[in-house]
């Protein structure tokens, strides 16, 4: 039987962290859970990611953690889910050195039932921008929030993600109001249509009613594991399209 080599250095706390975007009430929120507020975890009472430590028993590997962290948190088994990115130092919690790999997912949760969980206090929706305005998150969770809106921004300038922020199915004109609600600011409808549906990732779902009341028709995701990437930008509603 050969033996495990003995580690001769000390191994870092390795979690994962969860950013869960939804379009709720018209705005872009962000799903954060609550420290617990006695005994001695660090951050008592303050706001973070869902998250935790990777459990090498559950989890082959961190998407796998990624994926049971939201599961605990929201009970979606399969949302939109993409890796961030990696923050690590002596310094980001104060029970030692640690590293967290972060990922943010896409659903869409008005309807969502959440549970907070064995180690939070509570579990809700914030606010995206608000939150941003005056950041006061346990860890760097801030700045990974920061940094998860930001490509999400930038990404949605150019792909069909907002698309996994709707219950579906759902209509052209409640798309492009998902689009301006995450960038903040208005799309031009007049190339709107034809640019959703040249891309072809969606498929007819039949008649449902549309904001107006109005028949009109709804549409499904066809594949809901990648985005589609289109060959230009959004520009803001009253000007031409922009190129990349």
């Amino acid at each position: 039987m050969v033996s495990k080599p003995r580690m001769e250095f000390p191994r870092p706390f390795t979690t994962v962290d969860v950013v869960i975007f939804s379009v709720i009430d018209e705005q872009l929120q962000v799903l954060l859970v609550q420290r617990p507020k006695g005994g001695e975890e660090p951050f008592p009472g303050r706001w973070a990611l869902p998250g935790g430590f990777v459990n090498v028993a559950l989890d082959a590997d961190l998407e796998a953690c990624a994926r049971r962290k939201l599961r605990e948190k929201t009970g979606v088994e399969s949302p939109y889910l993409e890796q961030l990115g990696s923050w690590g130092g002596a310094a980001r919690d104060p029970r030692g050195w640690s590293a967290t790999h972060v990922y943010f997912a896409l659903i869409a949760g008005a309807q969502l039932t959440l549970t907070k969980g064995a180690n939070a206090a509570d579990v809700a929706w914030f606010e995206v921008d608000a939150l941003l305005a005056k950041p006061r998150m346990a860890f760097d969770h801030a700045e990974i929030l920061l940094a998860a809106v930001e490509r999400l921004r930038a990404k949605v300038e150019y792909t069909s993600l907002p698309a996994f922020l709707l219950p579906e199915p759902f209509t052209l004109p409640q798309l492009q109001r998902v689009y301006e609600i995450v960038l903040g600011r208005p799309v031009d409808k007049s190339g709107f249509r034809t640019r959703m549906l040249a891309a072809q990732f969606l498929e007819e779902a039949g008649a449902v009613e549309g904001d107006s009341r109005r028949p009109a028709m709804g549409y499904r995701l066809r594949d809901r594991d990648s985005a589609v990437v289109f060959p230009r930008t959004f520009s803001p509603r009253g000007s031409p399209l922009g190129g990349r």
